[in-house]
């Protein structure tokens, strides 16, 4: 039979108010750390992620890169 619980403080404490009989014999398994986030394999890289904006700025002076700074917070040009 197979019991599931938490450790708090040290102590193993079983869900659902499940009791055990004094001195019976447990084997303790650390159960795998369930995840919250989908596996790599699901889970889109940056690129493709994204993707869809790729291109769709317009009207950008041709030094924006480059002094993307100045165009922000008004450092002087790099030329």
């Amino acid at each position: 039979m197979i019991f599931r619980g938490h450790v708090k403080n040290g102590v193993v404490h079983l869900d659902n108010g499940a009791t055990l009989p004094e001195g019976a014999e447990v084997r303790v398994e650390l159960a795998p750390a369930r995840s919250k986030a989908p596996p790599a394999e699901e889970t889109p890289s940056l690129y493709e992620s994204l993707e869809p904006l790729i291109g769709k700025a317009e009207g950008l002076p041709a030094d924006m890169s480059v002094n993307l700074d100045h165009y922000l917070y008004g450092t002087p040009k790099r030329e």
